[in-house]
């Protein structure tokens, strides 16, 4: 569901948007994309860092891991 706000941008903004936009789609909808987008931007930025923190903690386990496994093969050959 929609609700009706009002914002104020720059005339040199709204033009810059009519140009994208064209008569493609509206301003509004063409706001909501932009927006929708920076929140998901947002949202895959945190889960990144939320990653990256939990590959940080374990890293040294991981690499233990991954030697060990280095170690099994080399003395298969």
């Amino acid at each position: 569901m929609k609700e009706k706000t009002s914002i104020t941008l720059s005339k040199t903004t709204l033009a810059n948007i009519d140009r994208v936009v064209g008569s493609k789609q509206s301003r509004s909808s063409f706001i909501q994309s932009l927006v929708d987008e920076h929140f998901h931007r947002q949202a895959r930025a945190q889960r990144d860092a939320r990653d990256i923190e939990l590959i940080n903690r374990h890293a040294d386990e991981l690499n233990a891991e991954v030697e060990d496994v280095l170690r099994y093969q080399a003395s298969e050959d």
